[in-house]
């Protein structure tokens, strides 16, 4: 007697958005309170941290579509040509971490040097980077196992 593998339901359910919730907090939480992360963005340029979104986005989308076979990015609902569930997890990797960041008032915390609005926002931003690339696999592991 054969075993089969319950299939998982095609359509983006806001389950599916609680998972990825669950693990990109999970994983953005030790990057937003580092000290070193802050520093690290405080230091990058604006094309490495561009770059850096364009990573976790590739990250993101590999893990849902090219490590995960049963899924199938034309199957699934779309937005203006985008899957749903794509969609979601930046939203989840990105908004994560800015909400920490926020919350923990990590830019002022990490940031005493910085004198402008701008400059303070321009550093979280590339902070934001930084930490999503950590969010971004623990949303979409989560997503995939469960």
């Amino acid at each position: 007697m054969r075993i089969r593998r319950p299939r998982r339901p095609r359509h983006f359910q806001p389950a599916d958005s609680a998972q990825q919730i669950v693990g990109g907090f999970l994983l953005a939480g030790p990057f937003v309170v580092t000290e070193e992360v802050w520093l690290l963005a405080a230091s990058m340029n604006l094309y490495q941290a561009f770059a850096t979104v364009l990573v976790v986005v590739g990250i993101g989308y590999g893990t849902l579509y090219k490590a995960d076979t049963e899924r199938d990015p034309d199957d699934e609902q779309d937005l203006v040509g985008v899957p749903i569930r794509f969609l979601s997890l930046m939203v989840v990797a990105f908004g994560s971490v800015t909400i920490l960041a926020l919350l923990f008032d990590a830019p002022d915390t990490f940031l005493d040097s910085v004198e402008t609005r701008r400059e303070l926002a321009l550093v979280t931003f590339k902070a934001v980077s930084v930490g999503s690339m950590f969010s971004v696999v623990g949303a979409a592991t989560a997503d995939s196992l469960f």
